[in-house]
């Protein structure tokens, strides 16, 4: 039945995973009064009177408005409310949250590729991969400041999520979105990962597996590689000290002098069965 509640069968706790992504899913990804993607599962009849999970019954709430529920300083029908209209779906964008990014260098870790550079005045910029004109992940340096930007989009060259100068935001519309301690991970569908990425701050990031996309060019991250799908290249193990910019796929203006660069490239593979058989391939065989 559409409408029946689901209940755990097990007396702790710990919420099945399933319900916890449905309800991530149905709070916009953060804390339904404020947006934070910072939060806490709560239950709004409170876990000691009712020993249960059941989805409808359970929303997120960020730290602070957690604990002030708690304390009876935040009313119950205040967040029953927003429960309903949660801040991230009535808004379309998560709450921006800032990155606490900082110092005169920094470092890239992609698929055990490692990118690095050292401020060395004038706006100091770092840029791991970037298509056409378009830096997918960037760090930028000044004056001891370090801002970490990035751009994820989808298939369709929607902007999905973006770091814009350490503000971290997304579109609440993805299948998952989950930003646990320093780890991000946000999934297309159940076992597709468009990135999983580890906040090493003050000055460190490190992208442990996804796709970046970008009118038509697909770059896969695994754990020990990272495949240019459209050039049938693989890259793994390279280490890039004080460098501007590391891949750069298509035309740029002005040009970015990458230390791999790819001007011309297919775009759009058709025949997704082939590309998927040839990537599986490099990641477990290692070609």
């Amino acid at each position: 039945m559409a409408n029946e509640v689901k209940v755990s069968e097990i007396s702790s706790r710990h919420i099945p995973l399933p319900m916890q992504r449905e309800i991530r899913k149905r709070c916009g990804f953060g804390c339904v009064i404020c947006g934070l993607p910072l939060y806490e599962y709560d239950h709004l009849l409170g876990w000691a009177n009712v020993k249960r999970h059941v989805g409808e019954e359970i929303t997120l709430l960020c730290n602070q408005h957690h604990r002030e529920k708690t304390a009876e300083l935040l009313p119950i029908e205040k967040v029953r409310e927003a429960n309903k209209t949660p801040f991230n779906l009535r808004e379309g964008v998560s709450k921006p949250y800032v990155l606490h990014y900082s110092g005169a260098e920094c470092e890239v870790e992609i698929g055990k590729n490692l990118f690095s550079t050292r401020d060395g005045g004038h706006g100091t910029t770092l840029v791991p991969i970037s298509i056409d004109g378009t830096a997918l992940l960037r760090f930028v340096l000044e004056d001891g400041h370090l801002l970490l930007n990035l751009n994820l989009f989808d298939e369709y060259n929607r902007l999905v999520l973006q770091i814009l100068d350490n503000q971290l935001c997304y579109v609440p519309s993805q299948w998952d979105i989950q930003l646990t301690a320093r780890n991000l991970i946000v999934r297309e569908a159940a076992r597709r990962i468009l990135i999983e990425m580890v906040f090493e701050v003050p000055n460190r990031v490190v992208v442990r597996r996804g796709r970046f996309l970008r009118n038509g060019v697909e770059v896969l991250v695994g754990p020990e590689h990272v495949v240019i799908v459209n050039k049938s290249g693989r890259l793994t193990g390279n280490i890039m000290k004080n460098v501007r910019a590391g891949i750069v796929i298509g035309p740029h203006k002005p040009p970015l002098p990458g230390v791999i660069k790819m001007e011309n490239v297919s775009r759009y593979l058709g025949d997704r069965a082939a590309v998927k058989r040839w990537v599986k391939e490099c990641f477990e065989a290692g070609c």
